[in-house]
């Protein structure tokens, strides 16, 4: 054979085994597609922070910005432990539950984990969004992190321990003798472990509406389990006399052989305060501060710039130097009582004097920026969680990143990252009934910003649906989405759900008819504090459309939707929606 042919052969062989390379790539994608329209897909997901407040001030090396957890971050405790500093929140029925962040400046945060990340931790179906995790209190002692907290209208009070902070942490030890809310766990320098909690008022007769009191447990480290009957430490609060509403969130600490109780008193809205209570003796009794409240913005002028309410709810942490500093919750809302960011978690030092601490400054309206504490400032690159940040997700990694969450425990993987997409199962589970239904979010952090994504989902009958929510809860929601109308056409539509389902119907706003033949769809929410416009648009590289101008979303605002939980911003999808 002459030597052209057996070169032209070897080189036909090459071409054609390369072309059924190529001819099996494209089977492969075709079925891979084919795949895919059984969910939903997410192509990215794109977060831009735009408040006015962080664009007017001047930030330096020396200074940083409160809030500095902003957005949906309540209830905040703080420990110090092998010299850095750590940071959990109250998450409710949200999994994975409990976040928890690590800084070594207590300025610069990220998150590292979750304490709740198994279903046998804790379930969630069934419960109101606002309902699951209340108030943790994290505390290090001897090589062991601890959390303590409640699981309001599930398994109560319990402790769940881990020697790493990243986790995993251990199944919770219930504590059925721990009634209430808001436990904290407090290591004696004696050896001897105490459980402090809110709970009703002494033989349950309550003085007036909002009556509470503050009770104390020893507990056993080594068995497990509380040691005799609960000690009464606050009966009220402060002064009865005054008629004291909701004291709760105590937290212990001893300081020059003296015991403190600070808690916080006057209900989570804008009567909100932290008090402050000492003792010689563990058990008390405990002496009310006679200049509480050591922090509330009540008293000020609700028109204020850049205004920030509704403070309290504290936990303090001794720098190394010997400097204290606490955390704590507060809102800003951009009218009246109104806020969709939710409760935030605060910065500010606390000082000493006559043997009494205070929150310094937190009578006078809160700076937006503050001289940083006095210690070594981070250098590692951290992503910011507050001021006026991007956050792009193209879901190119193996599992969601720490910002994601759940609405309740999935008890079923329906969801999959396939190293260029978030892949979301369409099912039977509607966004209006309390379970687990194909959502995942992250939470509104700025009053003014823009939330944008790109989602393919092939519709196939008029019950379906896909799309981007601004949520609160299952009765209060804002939808942008897309659906089948009765013609059998694609559209593009606006729901709005404003109330309970038995009270009222989740309403569609406005629609329109797509044209394009495509399966794509671009879809966006710029929020302008209390007012949102929806667009979309089904081409990248086209203008967006406005479909809902100026929308007003006041009702996410926890003070009328209730309950105390932020504005998430999420993908969700259904096979019955409607």
């Amino acid at each position: 054979m002459p030597i052209f042919s057996t070169v032209f052969l070897k080189n036909l062989s090459i071409l054609s085994l390369l072309t059924l390379f190529i001819s099996c790539k494209k089977i492969f994608n075709s079925k891979q597609s084919v795949a895919n329209h059984e969910y939903s897909t997410f192509f990215w997901f794109n977060y831009q922070g735009k408040d006015d407040s962080f664009k007017s001030i001047s930030k330096t090396n020396d200074s940083y910005i409160n809030p500095i957890l902003s957005g949906f971050y309540p209830d905040p405790s703080i420990c110090y432990a092998n010299g850095k500093f750590y940071l959990i929140n109250s998450s409710f029925s949200y999994f994975p539950g409990i976040p928890i962040f690590e800084s070594i400046d207590l300025v610069n945060w990220h998150q590292i984990g979750h304490v709740i990340t198994r279903k046998e931790q804790a379930d969630f179906s069934g419960l109101k969004v606002s309902k699951g995790m209340f108030a943790p209190t994290i505390r290090y002692h001897d090589g062991t992190f601890y959390v303590i907290c409640t699981n309001v209208e599930a398994s109560g009070n319990f402790i769940v321990t881990a020697k790493n902070p990243e986790g995993p942490w251990s199944d919770p030890i219930i504590l059925p003798e721990v009634e209430g809310i808001d436990p904290d766990l407090f290591f004696n320098d004696d050896g001897k472990v105490y459980i402090t909690h809110n709970g009703v008022p002494p033989n349950n007769i309550s003085k007036h509406e909002g009556h509470r009191a503050i009770y104390m447990f020893e507990y056993d480290l080594e068995n497990k389990k509380v040691i005799g009957d609960s000690k009464l430490l606050v009966n009220g609060g402060t002064s009865m006399d005054i008629k004291p509403v909701w004291v709760e969130a105590p937290h212990v600490f001893k300081k020059d052989s003296y015991y403190y109780l600070i808690c916080a008193q006057g209900g989570t809205r804008d009567n909100h305060s932290e008090v402050v209570f000492r003792s010689k003796a563990v058990f008390g009794p405990y002496l009310s501060y006679e200049n509480n409240p050591i922090l509330t913005q009540r008293h000020l002028n609700p028109s204020r710039e850049n205004a920030i309410s509704s403070t309290g709810h504290a936990d303090f942490v001794e720098l190394p130097n010997g400097d204290w500093w606490s955390v704590f919750l507060g809102c800003r809302p951009y009218e009246d009582d109104l806020y969709n960011t939710g409760r935030e978690t605060f910065l500010m030092p606390v000082s000493w004097e006559n043997g009494w601490p205070t929150v310094v400054g937190g009578k006078n309206p809160l700076p937006v920026i503050h001289k940083k504490p006095n210690l070594p400032i981070s250098q590692e690159p951290i992503k910011p969680t507050t001021g006026n940040f991007v956050s792009h997700d193209d879901f190119n990694k193996n599992t969601l990143n720490f910002n994601w969450n759940f609405i309740r425990t999935p008890l079923e993987n329906w969801h999959k990252l396939d190293g260029d997409n978030l892949l979301i199962k369409p099912r039977t589970e509607s966004i209006h009934t309390k379970t687990n239904y194909s959502f995942i979010g992250r939470r509104q952090q700025h009053l003014q910003f823009e939330a944008s994504t790109k989602l393919f989902y092939k519709v196939t009958d008029t019950l379906q649906t896909a799309g981007l929510v601004a949520f609160q809860n299952e009765d209060f929601y804002l939808l942008i989405g897309k659906r089948l109308n009765k013609n059998g056409n694609t559209e593009v539509f606006l729901e709005k759900n404003a109330g309970p389902l038995d009270a009222s119907k989740p309403t569609i706003i406005t629609k329109k008819e797509l044209n394009e033949n495509t399966d794509d769809l671009f879809l966006k929410i710029e929020g302008e504090k209390r007012f949102y416009n929806f667009y979309y648009k089904t081409k990248e590289e086209e203008p967006w459309i406005l479909l809902g101008d100026h929308m007003d979303a006041s009702i996410l605002s926890t003070n009328n939707a209730g309950g105390f939980v932020g504005t998430y911003l999420g993908m969700y999808t259904s096979l019955k929606h409607f």
